[in-house]
């Protein structure tokens, strides 16, 4: 057997993300609810699995005899909820079209600036499966 790919830094930082959000989305999921997108339904149910998954893989990449496998499914989630960051990206700027407001087109830039950010989660969840 292979040894376990090490537990570096950036492997680290990604299971504080992946557990910090998926606690959020168990204790506060309305606040991802609106993410969710329209054509998907339980929004609430989706919101609560998709925390489960993240605290899973969280604590899968922590442990050395599950991280390759938990850095393949934490790639996996990424890729997966990438249609819920565009969603919001597309609702608040609709949102913003609509108010034309300072405050509604500087949500609306952050949420478009926010989603190129998931490609170096991904690669980080790929490098812990010890590719």
């Amino acid at each position: 057997m292979a040894p376990a790919p090490p537990l570096t830094r950036d492997v680290a930082g990604l299971a504080t993300i992946l557990a910090t959000s998926g606690v959020i989305h168990l204790v506060r999921p309305e606040v991802y609810e609106g993410m969710v997108p329209h054509v998907l339904p339980r929004k609430r149910l989706l919101v609560h699995a998709s925390g489960v998954l993240e605290i899973a893989c969280a604590a899968g990449l922590l442990v050395p005899s599950t991280r390759k496998a938990a850095g393949w499914a934490s790639a996996a989630l990424l890729v997966g909820v990438f249609p819920a960051n565009v969603q919001m990206s597309v609702d608040h700027g609709k949102r913003a079209a609509r108010r034309g407001d300072t405050g509604s087109r500087a949500t609306f830039a952050a949420t478009v600036a926010r989603l190129p950010l998931q490609w170096p989660l991904i690669r980080t969840a790929l490098r812990a499966t010890g590719r």
